[in-house]
C-alpha cells in the first residue's frame, strides 16, 4: 500500500496537532518520535492492515479525514499509530494487538471491534456503528461524543449505566454467532461478548461481508461462512 506522506520530527507533529486543536491528552502517550504525515483527506482501496504498512516513522497522521473502502486491522503488537485529524470512515475497524488509533473527528462503520488489546484508541467525536463488540477488557480510552449503535459487550464492559443489553442475534449476521459445539478457545479468540463467534467474526471482515444484520439487509443475498 503506496500512502504518500512527508516525513515530521516529533516537534513538527505536535506542532500540528496544536493546530488542530488535538488536546494534549491525547498524544502525550504517542511515542515521541517521527511520524509520516499525509496532507488532507485521503481515500484508499481496499483495507487498511496496520500490521502490514511499513511507514518511515512510528505512524501515520492524516491531515484530514479518511476514508477506507475496506476495514481498519490490527491483529499483533507493534503496528504503527494511526492519527485522524479529521473524521473516519472504514467498513469496520477490528483491534486486537497495541493499536494506537486518535480520531479529532468522528467515526462511521458498520462494526467497530476491540478484543484483548494494548491500546491507546481515543475519538473526540461520535462513534456509529451498526454493532460495537467489545471483548476480553477492550475498551476505548475516550468517545468524546455520543457512541450510536447497540453494544455488545459483557457486563463489567458496559460502556454507560443504564444502557440496554442488546441480544447478539438481533444485531449479527448468524454466521458470526456462537454455539453450544463452539469449544476451540484459539478459534473463539477469547471472545468473551456474549453469543460472538471471535474467529468467523474477523474472517467475515477480512473477506469484505457484512456482519450485522443492518448491512446485510442493503448488501443484498447473504453468503455462506
Amino acid at each position: 500500500m503506496n500512502i504518500v506522506a512527508t516525513p515530521h520530527s516529533w516537534d513538527g507533529a505536535v506542532a500540528l496537532f496544536e493546530q488542530r486543536s488535538l488536546p494534549v491528552s491525547t498524544y502525550e502517550n504517542l511515542y515521541e518520535e517521527d511520524y509520516d504525515v499525509h496532507a488532507g483527506d485521503l481515500a484508499i482501496d481496499g483495507h487498511l492492515d496496520l500490521d502490514a504498512v511499513e511507514p518511515d516513522g512510528t505512524g501515520y497522521i492524516v491531515d484530514g479525514n479518511l476514508d477506507v473502502a475496506g476495514a481498519i486491522l490490527n491483529l499483533d503488537d507493534g503496528c504503527p499509530a494511526l492519527i485522524v485529524l479529521g473524521d473516519l470512515r472504514a467498513t469496520a475497524v477490528y483491534l486486537e494487538g497495541d493499536a494506537k488509533l486518535l480520531v479529532r473527528g468522528s467515526v462511521h462503520v458498520e462494526a467497530f471491534v476491540g478484543n484483548m488489546t494494548d491500546k491507546l484508541v481515543m475519538i473526540h467525536g461520535d462513534l456509529h456503528a451498526h454493532a460495537t463488540v467489545l471483548s476480553s477488557e477492550f475498551a476505548p480510552d475516550l468517545i468524546g461524543g455520543a457512541l450510536h449503535g447497540p453494544v455488545l459487550a459483557p457486563d463489567y464492559l458496559a460502556p454507560a449505566p443504564g444502557r440496554p443489553t442488546v441480544a447478539p442475534e438481533t444485531v449479527l449476521v448468524p454466521e458470526v454467532l456462537r454455539t453450544d459445539a463452539d469449544d476451540d478457545p484459539d478459534d473463539l479468540r477469547c471472545f468473551d461478548a456474549p453469543g460472538v463467534h471471535g474467529g468467523r467474526l474477523l474472517r467475515r471482515i477480512e473477506a469484505g461481508l457484512p456482519v450485522t444484520l443492518t448491512a446485510r439487509s442493503t448488501a443484498g443475498p447473504a453468503t455462506g461462512r
